[in-house]
């Protein structure tokens, strides 16, 4: 479980925004967790799944195999990353939303709630 000080608090609208820009990546990469600890070999295995399937579907391209089936092996890909991202999503909640009992006050638990309504917001727009 990570514990959440108001130094480490930041402003969803503060934070910058990852839209695949490796210079963002690492800015976002500065505060660490271990909400979903229990959950991580699973989380690795899933990500070298689909790293695997990636890599597939690049050869399909190089080697120009049929358009539906390109589609096909996308739509597998993205339904692995919405899964893997759910369940990062709900380890956090249960991680750091709800067992953020450690002393926060009030205004402590509205950044928490804030941050949490903002990484459901960005996720939900990154699967539609």
């Amino acid at each position: 479980m990570t514990t959440i000080d108001a130094d480490t608090m930041h402003d969803p609208s503060d934070m910058p925004r990852d839209d695949g820009n490796p210079e963002l990546a690492g800015q976002l990469a500065s505060r660490t967790s271990t909400s979903y600890a229990h959950d991580k070999a699973k989380i690795m295995a899933r990500l070298r799944r689909m790293e695997g399937q990636v890599r597939g579907v690049q050869r399909m391209v190089e080697e120009d195999q049929y358009c539906l089936d390109v589609l096909t092996q996308l739509s597998a890909i993205i339904a692995a990353a919405r899964q893997t991202g759910l369940l990062v999503l709900e380890d956090h909640v249960r991680g750091c939303v709800l067992g953020s009992d450690h002393g926060h006050d009030e205004i402590d638990r509205e950044e928490l709630l804030t941050e949490l309504i903002g990484a459901i917001d960005r996720f939900g727009r990154s699967v539609g």
